[in-house]
């Protein structure tokens, strides 16, 4: 009897600290394991890189790399007002003829709000080119002639090899309106909350979300240099940069930190 209890009160110490490691952990990576329904587009050329600018506000960022052929639009399910824009996705298509069991990566880049992905449907419309990446060598064409497909996906960590987190300051701020844009977010990809603090100062700040993946604050005078703090949507993990953004700050100026998540 004396044995069993060990064993019990032992095997329940065990799942206590591993609830409290990943309750606790720096690092949790953004993976589901699980693959889920759904269908998918393509839209511009055929081999194109997809159209200009999107919904989340990235501008000319998803005409070069690392964006470059890996944007894609999502219906209202995944794009979650703008809190879903950044995300990265696996997708594979699933018809054996045509399809290769290699995903391709996306990043959401923009919403897609009627027809396919209009009455709650998951959908991506992505580029051309992602598009016909799902397909065995030399069958990208017939992949894409197929129109609407179905497909399977997963959530997956964002990667941007040698790049750090770096804020964008949008056109038309102010010392009385800060607007900012996100680029460059490894793991969770996604913003759920983000606040400011401004030079001097040992207060935080909260941004209102915007549009897209934009946000940002009204008051003033707002004076520089500004520290940068926001929380990921998904796995709620927080990163912070100090007087990233400095004190003569300019309107769609890029301001990049020295930190990422991965």
């Amino acid at each position: 009897m004396a044995s069993s209890s060990f064993f019990f009160s032992y095997s329940s110490l065990l799942l206590l600290l591993l609830l409290l490691f990943f309750c606790f952990s720096e690092s949790h990576p953004v993976i589901d394991p699980h693959w889920h329904q759904a269908t998918a587009t393509w839209y511009g050329s055929p081999n194109g890189d997809g159209s200009d600018g999107g919904a989340c506000g990235y501008g000319t960022l998803v005409d070069v790399r690392p964006l470059r052929a890996r944007v894609g639009a999502v219906s209202p399910v995944l794009f979650k007002d703008g809190e879903g824009c950044g995300a990265c996705y696996k997708v594979r298509c699933l018809d054996r003829a045509v399809c290769s069991r290699r995903p391709v990566t996306v990043i959401v880049t923009d919403e897609c709000p009627g027809g396919y992905c209009a009455f709650g449907r998951t959908h991506f419309d992505l580029s051309g080119a992602a598009f016909g990446r799902m397909a065995v060598a030399g069958e990208a064409g017939k992949l894409r002639d197929r129109g609407e497909i179905s497909v399977v996906f997963r959530r997956t960590p964002c990667k941007y090899r040698g790049k750090n987190i770096a804020f964008h300051v949008n056109q038309g701020s102010t010392n009385y309106w800060l607007s900012l844009l996100v680029e460059f977010e490894d793991a969770d990809g996604d913003i759920g909350s983000m606040h400011i603090r401004q030079a001097n100062s040992v207060e935080w700040l909260e941004m209102k979300h915007l549009w897209g993946a934009n946000w940002c604050i009204i008051g003033g005078p707002l004076q520089g240099p500004f520290s940068v703090k926001f929380t990921t949507l998904t796995t709620k993990r927080t990163l912070s940069a100090r007087d990233v953004i400095p004190r003569n700050w300019s309107p769609k100026a890029t301001y990049t930190s020295r930190l990422n998540f991965l």
